[in-house]
């Protein structure tokens, strides 16, 4: 597997977010329209991509949230190559790259319809924190943070 550090007008990383969006659009229902506002990504620089024989298997952003943190955000992999510990590679990649970048902490928002997300994340450290900014009073968000060493 090749793990790449790129940006937001990477074509592999789009054509991987328009899969992630169609299948939150399918968990999320009728709440998909109210995240899909928060989930841009013109001016992502910070874009780790996954490729396994050339194909984009997985993605994952990080961008600026305050002085010291990065937000995680659309975080994905191909159906075919779950369950085989390659988010958690993703994941690490980012905090990694926050870690360079100067930041002390990640957070991040996931959905309650989104259980192996959250199993992931709690895995890999982080801790649910009460919702942030544009998620706050949200019922099906999820928010966390982990604290980067």
């Amino acid at each position: 597997m090749e793990i790449i550090k790129t940006n937001s007008k990477n074509k592999d990383f789009q054509f991987l977010v328009a899969k992630l969006d169609r299948e939150l659009a399918e968990r999320d229902g009728p709440d998909h329209d109210f995240y899909h506002q928060y989930n841009g990504i013109e001016n992502l620089d910070h874009v780790i991509l996954v490729k396994a024989k050339k194909e984009a298997i997985a993605c994952g952003a990080i961008k600026a949230f305050e002085r010291k943190a990065m937000e995680v955000k659309r975080m994905f992999v191909l159906k075919g190559f779950r369950s085989r510990g390659i988010a958690q590679l993703v994941l690490e990649s980012l905090e990694d790259w926050s870690l360079e970048l100067g930041m002390e902490k990640c957070i991040l928002e996931t959905g309650k319809r989104q259980p192996e997300a959250i199993s992931l994340y709690r895995k890999a450290g982080y801790s649910i924190i009460p919702n942030y900014g544009q998620y706050r009073g949200i019922e099906n968000s999820v928010c966390m943070e982990k604290e980067l060493n």
